[in-house]
């Protein structure tokens, strides 16, 4: 199988899906962000200096889902029916862990959707925890699943790395 966004002469290309048909495609990715002990403290009780973080990440993640092909080069625009970002604090690990879940009645699928819905949330915390901490680290960030399109569905299995 060969790359579906270069030509025959080698040059960058966007897919046509003209002649595909309407279906009803979902995506689900996630990450995390480990952060200071101190800096999770902050974030948990609602101290940070500026301000929600949580909630600004939140919106942040919704925000960049929406704009996917703005800003990943050959995506196509979607007119997304759901976008749902959530975000966990996990205490054992000073975590902050990610999950946006994207749906759309399309011809191509909202994976990028959802990755960059994560990937900008993470992004955001950044942000706005790093006057208190610049160590933190941003991974994992991976497809859960995605389900609908020729491709069929796709559940990640960590067991099958």
């Amino acid at each position: 199988m060969g790359f579906t966004h270069i030509d025959a002469e080698g040059d960058a290309r966007m897919v046509d899906v003209g002649e595909k048909a309407v279906t009803r495609r979902s995506a689900s990715a996630e990450g995390r962000i480990r952060l200071s002990p101190e800096c999770f403290a902050l974030v948990e009780a609602g101290r940070m200096k500026k301000g929600d973080v949580l909630g600004v990440a939140q919106v942040a993640g919704i925000m960049a889902a929406k704009r996917n092909a703005e800003l990943i080069p050959l995506c196509h625009t979607l007119a997304l029916t759901s976008v749902q970002l959530k975000l966990e604090l996990l205490g054992g690990t000073s975590e902050v862990r990610a999950v946006c879940t994207v749906k759309c009645d399309g011809k191509t699928g909202v994976e990028m959707e959802a990755l960059t819905g994560v990937s900008v949330a993470l992004l955001t915390v950044y942000d706005m925890c790093k006057a208190v901490d610049r160590r933190m680290v941003i991974g994992d960030i991976h497809l859960l699943e995605k389900h609908g399109g020729k491709s069929g569905d796709f559940r990640f299995d960590e067991d099958n790395d």
